[in-house]
């Protein structure tokens, strides 16, 4: 079903007529606003969501040759308000910006040519879908998808309406990664075993806030969207939707979105969905309102036999050590560490030393102006992490996730590790584990971890099979608040 049309908003301002410089664009293609010629080529583009991440879209955008920033989205007046005043500041008083809080009113224009979105996560999806439907490319930050299903659809509208559409994983911008993983798939190095990403970066709790009612600037029904939730609280906006699931998908998919869609980078390229995962975890010694993990330990199997593991850690102590990077296990026992630049301790060395890569095959200009180029040529193959690596990469957090909400309580012990039934895993979570105890200072029997389900996953029909086949299913799609529904496949 579609969402309702949108209502003019009466906090809505344009301080100066948008306008094309030399005329109107031409649009070239059937499905999509396609090559861009006139004007100079140049590109005009919307971004929604302006808090945090969305000023760096600002500023990436802004630094981008001959990209015009058309339309700035957000429902809070006040931060609307405030980029409007920043980008008119840059501009030297001229500013042709609009400033909306729906971003169905920038969809709109006929001679909008992409949009970027930097929303909260239950809203990535449905954007990149209507602005698919729209023929506006897309620049989508992580995770592009709140739940499995809805990343299934907005794959499906990009291949419909053949739009550009390039997620917010700025590493698949990186030749050096790349080289890594041209380099493990040629057979230049030994076969994969174990893809690690860690997502271990110190945060705090975020105490409780009483529900109540929104802050008067804040258009609440559009900042909720599709989201589920009965009443308000402070914790939910700008930043802490990320700790609810009905909003945010924890910072496995957060932060830990970047290293997931590295690990997935590295794994065969016939291999697509996993066929089993499994997470442990809890949120520990805060004592606040947040409901996602943070601590916790996770792998998945993919068909082939290669594993991804994954490592959340983000209660701060003294002596905290940070790593938020990838780790290559290889078959002969060779580990590679580093990002772009690579070392490899290789079986009996007493110590690392420097790999030399060539280069791998990018889009140059970084995340942002490899966007901008994709879009002037109207190829989608030119993102540096498509629509396709995006739901890969996103739909494996997922797993992991849906996992650890199935879980039931074992108690806060080394034990626990055993109940993996994989050793490299238990090895993995047994240090996670020894960290919490005495580094965080948590006892053994104190408390008690969550311990997901063993779930599998039919990687065709994207569908759990198996036991907890019925729970798990019904976390591939959330429901949708009414007048905001992600549409079904067979009305894309």
């Amino acid at each position: 079903m579609a969402i309702s049309p949108p209502a003019r908003s009466t906090r809505r301002q344009f301080l100066k007529t948008t306008s094309t410089v030399g005329g109107s664009l031409i649009i070239m293609g059937t499905k999509a606003t396609a090559g861009i010629r006139g004007a100079n080529d140049r590109v005009r583009i919307a971004v929604a969501g302006l808090s945090g991440r969305g000023q760096s879209h600002i500023d990436g955008w802004s630094k981008a040759e001959n990209v015009e920033i058309a339309y700035v989205i957000d429902p809070a007046a006040n931060v609307l308000q405030s980029r409007l005043r920043g980008l008119e500041k840059r501009s030297e008083g001229k500013l042709a910006t609009a400033g909306v809080a729906d971003f169905r009113e920038a969809l709109d224009d006929k001679n909008l040519d992409a949009i970027s979105v930097a929303t909260p996560n239950h809203w990535h999806s449905l954007i990149t879908i209507k602005a698919a439907q729209a023929g506006k490319h897309v620049y989508v930050e992580k995770p592009m998808s709140h739940d499995v299903a809805e990343g299934r659809v907005a794959v499906e509208a990009q291949k419909k309406y053949g739009v550009v559409v390039q997620h917010g994983t700025q590493r698949r911008s990186s030749a050096g990664i790349a080289g890594l993983h041209e380099a493990l798939k040629s057979g230049e190095l030994p076969r994969l075993k174990i893809a690690y990403g860690y997502c271990c970066k110190p945060r705090s709790g975020i105490g409780t806030k009483p529900a109540g009612r929104p802050p008067a600037d804040l258009n609440w029904d559009l900042w909720k969207g599709p989201a589920v939730i009965d009443q308000y609280h402070g914790n939910y906006h700008p930043y802490n939707w990320h700790w609810f699931w009905e909003t945010g998908n924890g910072d496995l998919n957060n932060q830990g979105t970047h290293q997931l869609d590295v690990a997935r980078w590295a794994i065969d390229d016939d291999q697509t969905h996993p066929v089993r995962a499994m997470s442990i975890g809890g949120r520990f010694a805060w004592d606040d309102q947040g409901e996602t993990p943070n601590t916790m330990f996770s792998f998945a199997e993919y068909p082939n036999g290669q594993m991804v593991f994954f490592n959340v850690r983000n209660v701060n102590y003294k002596g905290y050590q940070n790593q938020v990077f990838n780790e290559y296990y290889l078959e002969d026992g060779s580990v590679i560490t580093g990002e772009g630049n690579y070392q490899i301790r290789r079986p009996g060395a007493k110590q690392a030393e420097k790999l030399k890569l060539s280069p791998g095959h990018v889009t140059p200009g970084g995340n942002w102006n490899s966007f901008i180029s994709a879009v002037r040529a109207a190829d989608p193959s030119m993102a540096n992490g498509n629509v396709m690596d995006a739901h890969y990469g996103c739909v494996l957090g997922h797993l992991m996730n849906n996992s650890y909400r199935l879980g039931e309580p074992t108690p806060f012990n080394a034990d626990a590790g055993k109940l993996l039934g994989n050793a490299d895993a238990e090895d993995h979570f047994g240090r996670l584990h020894a960290i919490m105890r005495d580094g965080v200072g948590i006892s053994d029997g104190s408390t008690q971890y969550q311990l997901g389900k063993h779930l599998t996953f039919d990687p065709t029909t994207e569908r759990f099979t198996g036991d907890f086949a019925d729970a798990a299913n019904s976390l591939i799609k959330d429901d949708d608040r009414p007048g905001f529904e992600i549409p079904g496949l067979e009305a894309v």
